[in-house]
């Protein structure tokens, strides 16, 4: 590997990412070669002490480190990697930007993370990313993000009147002076006027991943959309490994030129093909028919396949359970009980795994700041866009719906909008790479693409994401599908609930298991049709 001190990288003008290493195996790499041992061992257990040569003198611990590594390269150039899963890496990550965690490190099934919340954090405006820009292209980039935060400074002042309607509407009676409504309302102000803040804007996370994710995250650093920040913080989780475990060099492989991933070549071949992009965006939103998320394909046998899924677990014919009975069986939550818990157990139950065999695919537009909470969805794979080759050259954003209740705010956010793109495309004629100038799209920013996801994680994510305390537009894209569903597979779509509902029909106590967030609504008492909301 090239450390960052032998490859000199340009330096952001803002705060340096900072990472470090929090929590980690004791001797991970060597856990590895232990694991890959085990699988051919007639002793029983290979432990990591035996791998290391612990006890043993400096020359056979060096003839023992020696086989160790030789192996390591052998199994992983045969492409036997589960070894390298079973040690993982907790990070601190501070200073990074949105867009970095929407582009890499959240877009893929095998991590997990922590992080700050915009929904319900006040953001700092000082805490953005500012890329190695110079002279006027600097200026007019700090000018802009000076003024995207004033701007959301003034529009959670401005929506708190609506906010506060809407939130006494649901609970009648409230104090309107009470200290937790005012906390409410600043948060759901915020929520909505976060929608104009860049994606340059800073987050800070917990991040755990395995060693195997740690090479993918190296090998892949330097793709599209934010390769300058991932080399620079990718290397920076390496460089913390290595100080732990200097082993992995011998399985290091280098990172891919941006220059030769087919990302980039099939960029350089397309992206000068004149009104591309606006001919896109106009044929895919025509495409959805008015919904924020349209029902494209699914399992055309789902319900009868899923029925028959069921009487396999138990060994039945369909003359002993008729499909209806087997669906319910699986998805009803008076029956199946599973489905009332909040721990969601169904990838460990029988019944529950049927529900793997039917799939559904969607097509979707969402903002940049929805789908930031969509893709945390891991089993419900999407194919998200290189995000500045579509939206850079005119305005392209979704309206908060809390916005569209009153004109003059609808004015107000798509003045913001035409101004923040008016920027961008001044930086892009200065000569700033589309790279940095995308740090400025606004959270507001459309972002399309298609997501498929089978029955179990469909309906694990809809138990969470129909919740009226979910984002707002998550929420909405939820209710699309769920609709869809219902409409396509009504013994299945029917059960597609958001957690209150489920807890109902399983007799789960409280309904609503959200606490002191419960969002005053009853929702469980409500149909899929009926389900409305502004905050």
């Amino acid at each position: 590997m090239s450390s960052l001190a032998e490859k000199t990288l340009p330096a952001f003008l803002s705060t340096e990412p900072k990472v470090t290493l929090v929590n980690s195996f004791v001797k991970p790499f060597d856990n590895a070669v232990a694991t890959a041992r085990t699988c051919y061992s007639s002793k029983g257990i290979v432990t990591t002490d035996q791998v290391f040569g612990a006890g043993l003198d400096e020359e056979k611990q060096k003839e023992r480190w020696e086989k160790r590594d030789d192996l390591a390269k052998s199994i992983y150039k045969a492409g036997h990697h589960t070894t390298l899963q079973h040690a993982h890496f907790q990070f601190a990550i501070e200073n990074v930007s949105r867009q970095f965690l929407w582009s890499f490190l959240h877009s893929h099934p095998f991590y997990n993370s922590e992080q700050v919340s915009q929904r319900y954090v006040t953001v700092n405006p000082s805490q953005v990313a500012m890329p190695p820009l110079a002279g006027d292209a600097a200026k007019l980039y700090q000018e802009t993000v000076a003024y995207q935060t004033q701007s959301y400074q003034d529009l959670t002042e401005k929506f708190k009147p609506l906010v506060a309607k809407e939130y006494f509407k649901r609970f009648k009676g409230i104090d309107e002076t009470h200290k937790k409504a005012q906390v409410a309302i600043q948060k759901k102000s915020q929520e909505v006027a976060r929608y104009v803040l860049p994606v340059a804007t800073f987050a800070y996370l917990y991040h755990t991943v395995s060693g195997l994710t740690l090479l993918r995250y190296w090998r892949l650093c330097q793709t599209f959309d934010a390769p300058l920040e991932q080399r620079i913080v990718v290397g920076k989780m390496v460089e913390e490994v290595l100080r732990l475990a200097p082993e992995y060099k011998a399985i290091l492989e280098e990172p891919i030129e941006l220059e030769a991933t087919p990302e980039y070549q099939m960029m350089e071949s397309f992206h000068a093909a004149a009104g591309a992009q606006k001919a896109f965006r106009q044929e895919f939103d025509a495409s959805l028919g008015g919904r924020m998320s349209k029902l494209v394909d699914y399992s055309k046998e789902g319900e009868r396949i899923l029925a028959a899924a069921v009487r396999e677990v138990f060994g039945l014919p369909a003359s002993a359970l008729s499909d209806d009975d087997a669906i319910a069986l699986a998805l009803d939550p008076s029956k199946n009980k599973y489905l009332g818990e909040t721990l969601n157990v169904s990838t460990h139950s029988k019944i529950t795994r049927t529900l793997f065999h039917a799939h559904y695919t969607f097509r979707k537009k969402l903002s940049h700041a929805g789908d930031s909470q969509d893709q945390r969805h891991r089993m419900t794979p999407a194919s998200r866009p290189t995000l500045h080759a579509l939206t850079l050259d005119e305005p392209d954003y979704l309206l908060p719906v809390l916005v569209e209740q009153d004109p003059a705010l609808v004015a107000k956010f798509d003045g913001i909008m035409k101004e923040t793109w008016k920027r961008i495309g001044q930086l892009r004629q200065m000569g700033v790479s589309d790279e940095f100038a995308s740090y400025l799209l606004p959270n507001a920013v459309a972002v399309r693409y298609t997501e498929s996801s089978d029955l179990l994680n469909l309906h694990h994510k809809h138990a969470m994401r129909l919740c009226y305390n979910a984002q707002e537009e998550i929420w909405k894209a939820s209710v699309d599908e769920a609709q869809q569903v219902r409409e396509t597979h009504p013994r299945i779509g029917k059960w597609l609930l958001p957690p209150c509902g489920l807890r109902s029909l399983a007799g789960t106590l409280p309904k609503c298991p959200e606490g002191d967030r419960f969002c005053g609504v009853v929702v469980w008492k409500k149909d899929l049709n009926e389900y409305e909301r502004v905050i």
